[in-house]
């Protein structure tokens, strides 16, 4: 599939929040919670006056004439908090577009602009169940902290 990795608008900064909620890991069986839990304190965190920090960078996939995913990074105390110099990462795809690359290309272009932004590393959390851990370790992230059904995962850059 033909895309295009480029910097997110901040006109588009609300739209990380429909990223956000597609972001949630739903295992095989469940029901997807309300959108509701997008006003939490711990999922704010990830978008609440996104672009007012310096460590606060985002890009996005285009496909079809559309934003189809987006790959974001700030310096908060998530679930995949490492230390406060380090910013955690977000990613997320909208469903038809998942299994196609997008998601490995926005990967990649994060880490070598947060590398070319002066950055040492960044920070995730993943569910042990989810399929994107075993993508994050061929990029190069490596399991830091292993929790009840989570790992929190770093990539030297």
């Amino acid at each position: 599939m033909e895309y295009t990795i480029r910097k997110l608008k901040q006109s588009e900064y609300p739209l990380l929040e429909d990223f956000l909620y597609e972001a949630i890991f739903v295992p095989e069986g469940m029901k997807p919670p309300a959108r509701s839990i997008l006003q939490t304190p711990e999922l704010q965190v990830y978008t609440a006056d996104f672009g007012s920090q310096t460590a606060d960078q985002a890009l996005a996939a285009e496909a079809d004439g559309k934003l189809v995913g987006a790959v974001w990074v700030r310096i908060m105390n998530d679930y995949g908090h490492f230390d406060d110099s380090t910013p955690s990462l977000a990613i997320s795809l909208y469903g038809p577009y998942r299994g196609l690359g997008i998601g490995t290309g926005l990967m990649k272009a994060m880490l070598t602009h947060l590398k070319e932004i002066g950055f040492s590393r960044v920070s995730l959390s993943v569910q042990k169940a989810n399929y994107a851990a075993g993508l994050y370790l061929r990029l190069g992230f490596q399991i830091v902290a292993e929790h009840a059904e989570e790992y929190l995962m770093v990539c030297e850059l």
